[in-house]
């Protein structure tokens, strides 16, 4: 609220134009959320003032309902762009494609385009469909072009590889506000794997900007782009700010926060729990090798159902969203770590089709995706130089008692996950379409995560279950 508001201030006693964009995923990330469903974040960024905001894959977490509600909600523009809601009741009536806006006496037009893989990682129902970027952005911007739009910025929630792709590929897009991998793009952070803005070659040879400023609300992206009488742009400047501590909140704003915190303030300091040593659900660990995270809650969810019969646990790395600290555990710290309200699901499934969903868990870590798997009563060995899906799974080995042994692929083993992979997201297909005697409402995962900490105070993990040969 600060920063956004002295920036805007300081832009327009220069004389220029300001806009502030949102490039999606409000829906998920703290308590707040879970207890509002997208009614307080709503709140937030109506106080922000934003001008657009594009769809994010978590926007459809909970399905299309509480996503319109929140669109109702927003006193700004919520661009549906390549996603097509025209079949679904609550959000056709809500939809904004696109927009142009009057800035300056010049037409600006603002698209947006969320991410193809959206009905893999969230939960958008059969009701909503999302169009191939590339086309969909081609026919828009020729669209607001013969409306008299000269001036195109995409909104985007694709990530930055395919930001890139639609930048060299799109003619007539003049600049790229991006989301979704939570990249970093920066000129004063050494560390950061961008500068900002990265600029893409574009058809005929025109200079396309790209930004994204990272996730989280730590950084806000502050670029500068400059046209010329006929649309051109001549110029992109500009870098992420980092919102630490030298920034004063905004107070009514803090004291609104504490507000909307008094129903969940007995929850998050529940106290669960103590434990001895740091429990590291690093985002960067999670997603490319086995974590502490990863082991404690597979693990949690083993021991909920063995005396099911269940020897193997399967979930995924981007579920895992907090670490927690030693000491005490409250429930608070539980539910920052497991948001997503995923409960525990159970089912058969032949070692073949384990395996086909393990290549999957597999087939994007260059990308940092979230389906990487973590396991419990499993032994897995991989091969990254493998293409993926092409046999990266070199090995996997199940409990036999004290032992291990090869799983075989026409044996049945009875596995637990949770009810979003079993469902097929994040790619795990090979669950949906394998499994037998499926029992997908089981408890909350932040419940069994919880009891699990409860009654095993001294816990200590076993490591070794996943091994990368290259």
């Amino acid at each position: 609220m600060t920063e956004v508001a002295a920036l805007r201030d300081a832009v327009k006693a220069r004389g220029g134009n300001v806009l502030t964009l949102m490039a999606g995923d409000a829906f998920q990330g703290s308590l707040f959320f879970t207890t509002y469903s997208g009614a307080a974040e709503a709140e937030m960024l109506n106080r922000v003032g934003l001008d657009a905001m594009v769809y994010g894959n978590h926007e459809f977490d909970l399905g299309p309902a509480p996503l319109a509600k929140f669109v109702a909600a927003a006193k700004f523009p919520v661009l549906s762009g390549s996603v097509d809601v025209s079949g679904d009741k609550d959000l056709a009536p809500l939809a904004v494609d696109h927009l142009i806006l009057d800035i300056g006496g010049q037409k600006v037009a603002i698209l947006g385009a969320t991410t193809p893989d959206t009905p893999e990682i969230s939960s958008p129902g059969p009701t909503v469909s999302f169009r191939d970027p590339v086309p969909y952005l081609t026919e828009a911007v020729a669209a607001v072009t013969a409306l008299g739009a000269n001036k195109v910025i995409l909104l985007s929630h694709l990530g930055t590889p395919l930001d890139e792709k639609v930048a060299a590929g799109v003619p007539g897009i003049d600049a790229i506000v991006g989301g979704h991998t939570h990249d970093l793009f920066s000129n004063t952070d050494p560390a950061a794997p961008f500068r900002y803005p990265v600029m893409v070659t574009g058809p005929g040879g025109v200079a396309v900007p790209i930004v994204q400023a990272g996730a989280y609300s730590k950084y806000l992206g502050h670029e500068t782009l400059v046209f010329d009488d006929a649309g051109n742009l001549t110029s992109a400047t500009g870098d992420t700010v980092l919102l630490d501590a030298s920034v004063k909140p905004d107070e009514p704003t803090l004291a609104r926060i504490k507000e909307l915190a008094g129903p969940i303030t007995a929850l998050k300091e529940k106290n669960v729990a103590e434990i001895k040593g740091d429990i590291d659900a690093t985002r960067e660990l999670c997603r490319s090798a086995e974590c502490p995270m990863g082991d404690l809650v597979t693990d949690a969810m083993l021991a909920r159902v063995k005396g099911q019969g269940v020897t193997i646990a399967l979930t995924n790395g981007g579920g895992l969203r907090a670490s927690i600290r030693g000491g005490t555990v409250t429930m608070g710290d539980v539910i920052a770590v497991l948001p997503f309200q995923n409960t525990l699901s159970t089912f058969n499934i032949k070692g073949a089709d384990l395996v086909a969903a393990l290549e999957n868990g597999l087939s994007q870590v260059e990308e940092g995706a979230g389906r990487f798997p973590q396991v419990a009563g499993l032994r897995l060995r991989w091969d990254a130089t493998v293409a993926p899906g092409q046999g990266r799974v070199k090995s996997v080995e199940v409990r036999d008692g004290t032992g291990w042994v090869p799983l075989q692929p026409e044996k049945v083993y009875s596995v637990a996950s949770n009810n979003f992979l079993r469902a097929g997201g994040d790619g795990y297909v090979a669950l949906r379409d394998g499994a037998t005697n499926a029992y997908d409402f089981g408890p909350g995962l932040d419940d069994v995560l919880a009891d699990f900490l409860a009654a095993t105070p001294d816990y200590a993990p076993e490591t070794g279950r996943i091994t990368r040969e290259h």
